[in-house]
């Protein structure tokens, strides 16, 4: 049984009119559908505004889905059961001190999952904080500090460790290194692939970062302009990428030694998001775009194995 099964999701969010502006709709995210293996690690990469974060917040109930259906281990997930939500799936913050409440300590931060979902008394919640707080590799005496008192590998791993306070199945770590130093990144992650084979977890990690999410990923899923354009394993999808915009991405991302030069590409704006082309929303970028392209939406469809493109012209 597959860990996390999502069908036909999608997102639209009103956009009020006014003296200059009629009522419209940006869809943030059109209808997606994927499923992520228990114990697999799925990585989202993608430009800002490719809806990765939209759809993340879907998936943990902090944003309300416009169509379509979430399933963990089988059971439809109803977004009114706030408590069915959070004891299956948590979410990492990308701004570590942010997520954290600055006028609580860590000990009252870090219980209260303990507390509300699950029930725990006080003394067995003494015992479950110090075994958490083992597992991130932090010092009892931190619990009571506040958030401001740490550095931002301490405040993630105080949010992962509230993360896994909840005994959720599934975590959705958004940008969660993103704003670490290098070297803390580097420790941050291979903590979370530690946690991920102690706790026997099922990770979705979202990063702009090629180079992150290809090392820590078992599958990556390409959004763009809020529609899944490619799915692959993670040793294929950068080698191979079937979908240009993959190739745009993978051509983008700096490497040691490599002059910066810019990929060709025709356009490189997004679409208007309150009026979206039709056919392929990637066509106007695209070198490969043909007349099919700007009349007709490509449907994600199998290329080769276990890749899958929504592209009319895909890569050899």
């Amino acid at each position: 049984m597959s860990a996390l099964d999502v069908t036909e999701l999608s997102k639209t969010f009103p956009v009020g009119g006014g003296l200059l502006h009629k009522p419209g709709a940006v869809r943030a995210v059109r209808p997606v559908s994927f499923t992520v293996e228990t114990g697999e690690t799925l990585g989202i990469v993608g430009e800002s505004g490719c809806g990765k974060s939209t759809l993340a917040r879907m998936l943990v109930g902090l944003i309300e889905p416009t169509t379509g259906q979430i399933e963990i281990e089988g059971k439809p997930l109803d977004n009114a059961d706030a408590a069915a939500f959070g004891k299956l799936i948590q979410y990492v913050f990308q701004d570590p001190v942010s997520s954290l409440n600055p006028r609580k300590t860590i000990r009252q931060i870090i219980e209260a999952p303990l507390k509300y979902l699950h029930g725990m008394a006080g003394d067995v919640r003494a015992g479950r904080i110090a075994e958490i707080f083992a597992s991130v590799n932090l010092r009892e005496e931190f619990l009571d500090r506040y958030p401001h008192e740490f550095c931002g590998g301490q405040a993630q791993r105080i949010g992962i460790a509230r993360a896994l306070a909840a005994a959720p199945r599934i975590m959705v770590l958004d940008e969660p290194v993103s704003a670490l130093d290098v070297s803390v990144q580097a420790q941050v992650l291979n903590l979370m692939a530690d946690l991920r084979g102690q706790f026997n977890l099922t990770y979705l990690f979202i990063s702009h970062d090629l180079a992150v999410v290809e090392a820590v990923s078992d599958r990556i899923m390409v959004p763009y302009f809020g529609s899944v354009v490619e799915i692959g394993r993670a040793e294929d999808l950068f080698k191979t990428p079937r979908h240009p915009y993959t190739n745009l991405l993978a051509d983008s991302a700096p490497v040691v030694g490599r002059a910066l030069t810019a990929p060709e590409q025709r356009d490189t704006e997004l679409p208007d998001p309150l009026n979206p082309p039709p056919g392929c929303a990637f066509a106007g970028r695209c070198p490969r775009a043909t007349e099919r392209c700007l009349t007709a939406e490509p449907k994600l469809r199998p290329l080769g194995d276990d890749q899958l493109a929504a592209c009319h012209h895909p890569l050899d």
